[in-house]
């Protein structure tokens, strides 16, 4: 079964039934958020998406989204029945249009999770809040917990009620990895972003270890997860997930693992994102009423 993808558009191609044949087996449309550019993210999700085609009988046809923002329009206008999501982007899909988690990856050093980070360059000279004041802040997506909601608490916590004030300068970045090549190219001062990204970067660019230091940490998050709208049949979301939590014990699954850079699935559910609520309560976000848009 080969895989469908429609990158541009993320809409299927439709064609007449010739008389005698069987209709076009159906298209599953599955999102994915923007953490990187859409090259990358395609050639890390397209192995994984025709794995899945083989395994459930069903063309799957991929989206990268143009932003975490546009989650909830874009889930809507482009029919989608599911998407990979980061934990903020499945807080307010859940809250929003009540999508529902089936699974995420668990990674080769055992963790399934990740955490924002807020960092600077190193020869800044900035150390805390209080040496922020006047500078640059560079934030990823007012629907990213690590590259939003992080850098709002620690504002709270730290008393800056106004950060456009406080700051000279702040700006959202729309993927983790721009934000943090905005720091370390010296465009922002300050950056907040995935802890995942900063650190699959560094393996490629070191200066992102030598120039650039982290100030701070969120709580451990879900990894971005595996979640289709509610509507979708029992048959199909049972199909996906038995796949997903199976894949570790299929030959070709576990390259496509691999080459995924994670060692398996493992179930998750919507408790799971509770830091994510909790986080939200502290700053008096309402998830179901919230203007996502930057």
């Amino acid at each position: 079964m080969c895989l469908s993808l429609c990158l541009l558009t993320g809409c299927s191609k439709t064609t007449s039934t010739p008389q005698g044949k069987l209709p076009e087996e159906k298209v599953l449309k599955i999102g994915l958020v923007p953490e990187q550019d859409v090259f990358q993210e395609m050639e890390r999700y397209q192995p994984l998406a025709d794995y899945i085609s083989t395994k459930i009988g069903m063309k799957v046809n991929l989206k990268v989204l143009p932003a975490y923002g546009n989650i909830i329009d874009n889930f809507l206008s482009l029919h989608l029945d599911g998407a990979f999501l980061g934990s903020f982007a499945y807080a307010l899909a859940h809250s929003k249009l009540g999508l529902q988690v089936l699974a995420r990856p668990e990674y080769f050093d055992f963790l399934s999770t990740y955490h924002g980070v807020i960092f600077v360059r190193r020869d800044s000279g900035i150390r805390a809040a209080k040496d922020m004041k006047g500078k640059r802040f560079v934030f990823v997506d007012k629907a990213t917990t690590a590259g939003y909601l992080l850098p709002l608490a620690y504002f709270k916590e730290h008393g800056i009620n106004d950060y456009k004030g406080y700051f000279k300068e702040s700006y959202f970045a729309g993927t983790h990895g721009n934000a943090i090549k905005d720091v370390l190219n010296g465009k922002a001062d300050i950056g907040a972003a995935k802890n995942t990204v900063y650190e699959r970067m560094a393996k490629t660019d070191s200066r992102i270890t030598n120039d650039l230091i982290i100030l701070e940490a969120s709580p451990d998050l879900p990894e971005n997860s595996l979640a289709v709208r509610k509507e979708l049949s029992d048959s199909i979301k049972n199909k996906l997930k038995g796949v997903l939590l199976t894949m570790a014990d299929d030959r070709d699954g576990r390259i496509v693992m691999k080459n995924f850079g994670a060692r398996r699935f493992i179930v998750t559910a919507d408790e799971d994102y509770e830091p994510v609520y909790d986080y939200a309560r502290k700053i008096g976000l309402n998830l179901a009423t919230y203007d996502y848009e930057n």
